[in-house]
């Protein structure tokens, strides 16, 4: 058998085009570069003019296999496509802990959601003029229950060709109770696959790229553990970017983001894609 038919062919997607200029330069670098293959866009965001879509299909043609998607922001500081979306903290998204929680005490409307995440849709593909490769959410909101209603259904109608993301890992219990925060996304993303796969939508089969962004992690470290186990066709999810006011004003992800891109941009990242037989290509 051949060294290439060993590879694992995996997705590497940087989520948040769109959230910010130097977010937006960050991706679109490293796609040029052949160390990103998957990004979404946040359609509700402070740097998605025209100019921004253009520059990532420009840097996308640039790579062999690269899927742009939609990525579904439900959650502050972000506002709502759509003038009748409910419920609202002023005339913002709730923040995503509030919107969990209304998830799970079956508070929220899923026609609501619905024509949110198609309201979200019709923007993408009036900016790119086609439908997204893939559609993910914004703080994994597509995962919350009663969220993952509305947005299945309005995928199903809308985009029916793409796949979603969900957000569980293909791990041993013994190394998935080893991070707190990925195993609640576990719990959540078993519902999801089920409400997905009924509904006829495909995913993706393994997920890697959770972890404490509070904290100084490194990366490069995080970033082999993702890989060890990560199924052909399984995701990692990554945050890069350069800093500016706009993030800054936005998202307390701010030099996380810029430590990731130093590492994807770098020899060590590339080492650790052969050493540990990944290909993104």
């Amino acid at each position: 058998m051949s060294a290439a038919a060993d590879l694992r062919r995996i997705w590497l997607c940087a989520d948040d085009y769109g959230i910010s200029p130097g977010v937006n330069r960050a991706i679109r670098d490293l796609i040029e570069r052949g160390r990103l293959n998957a990004t979404s866009v946040m359609m509700v965001g402070s740097a998605i003019a025209r100019s921004d879509i253009e520059a990532l299909q420009a840097s996308a043609t640039q790579s062999p296999r690269c899927a742009i998607g939609l990525h579904v922001t439900l959650s502050a500081p972000f506002r709502p496509l759509t003038m009748h979306f409910r419920p609202l903290d002023g005339d913002m998204f709730m923040a995503f802990p509030k919107l969990l929680r209304a998830g799970l005490m079956r508070r929220l409307d899923r026609e609501f959601i619905r024509n949110e995440v198609k309201a979200q849709l019709a923007a993408f593909m009036d900016a790119f003029g086609r439908a997204p490769d893939f559609v993910d959410g914004h703080q994994h909101v597509q995962l919350y229950p009663q969220v993952r209603d509305g947005f299945v259904d309005a995928v199903v109608e809308a985009a029916p060709n793409a796949w979603v993301r969900q957000g569980g890992r293909d791990l041993p219990l013994r190394q998935r109770l080893a991070s707190p925060k990925a195993l609640v996304l576990d719990s959540l993303s078993a519902q999801f696959r089920r409400r997905a796969g009924s509904a006829g939508l495909s995913f993706n089969p393994g997920f890697a790229g959770a972890y404490d962004f509070s904290r100084a992690a490194d990366f490069g470290a995080l970033m082999r553990q993702f890989l060890e186990g990560l199924p052909d066709g399984g995701l990692v999810m990554c945050h890069p970017g350069f800093v500016d006011d706009v993030l800054a004003s936005l998202d307390p992800m701010t030099d996380v983001r810029e430590r990731e891109h130093a590492y994807l941009a770098g020899d060590a990242f590339a080492r650790l894609l052969a050493d540990s037989n990944v290909t993104l290509g």
